[in-house]
């Protein structure tokens, strides 16, 4: 099991991950291939993936999009949650990483619940009908990409859409004054642009390694949208 909460005390996030639902066999089987990998550091940890197995079986899309696919850990947890005829639209790039995600994907028998689509996300969005209407988003993704990643899928949001951004704190960096790399300037602009758009509100939860949670404002005044 991996918690990948890096800003928190290791103690308290050891004590987070052990008193949080553990993954089942497949999900570790997994986590654990995905950390023989150079890049493991970029799998989300469980109890991140716990609270994302919650909120779609709460939420109960059709239509969920993901930016960001890696090894499919995320993909998995969230395409088991789904209903059988609802779809997830996976995001990414990479074959070799995506190609590990399929295997389990497949023996979870919900493979017929992603749509898999290799390419830059942004064109994948630009290419969607603009009636598209999203239920759940997920950005973990190059940084930089990330307002970008936003200012798409707002218009595409169910009004009881949500979308999740990862990395928001990116190991507590964020608040150092003194990094000014580009991945680092990137996610304070983004926490910053968010928090600027009076369309969405946003809840910034010290969740894995920061995520930010994103839905449409309702109007001042206005009645709960049934």
């Amino acid at each position: 099991m991996t918690s990948r909460i890096a800003f928190l005390d290791e103690a308290v996030a050891g004590y987070v991950a052990a008193h949080t639902t553990a993954p089942t066999e497949l999900e570790q089987r997994l986590i654990d291939e995905t950390q023989e990998l150079a890049r493991a550091g970029m799998q989300i940890g469980h109890p991140q993936a716990q609270f994302m197995t919650m909120l779609t079986a709460v939420l109960r899309p059709r239509l969920v999009v993901e930016i960001g696919t890696f090894t499919g850990y995320s993909t998995l947890v969230v395409a088991k949650a789904l209903a059988p005829d609802a779809t997830l639209i996976a995001c990414d790039v990479s074959t070799e990483w995506t190609s590990i995600g399929r295997r389990y994907w497949e023996e979870a028998g919900v493979a017929d619940r992603i749509d898999l689509r290799l390419g830059p996300a942004a064109d994948t969005l630009a290419a969607l009908d603009p009636e598209t209407t999203v239920d759940l988003a997920f950005v973990d993704a190059d940084k930089p990409g990330y307002i970008g990643y936003f200012e798409q899928l707002v218009p595409l949001l169910a009004p009881r859409g949500v979308i999740l951004v990862d990395n928001v704190l990116w190991d507590g960096q964020v608040v150092d004054a003194a990094d000014q790399s580009r991945d680092t300037v990137a996610l304070r602009a983004f926490n910053a642009h968010v928090l600027a758009d009076a369309r969405v509100d946003v809840a910034l939860l010290p969740v894995g390694d920061g995520l930010s949670m994103i839905t449409l404002a309702e109007p001042a005044g206005a009645e709960l949208r049934s």
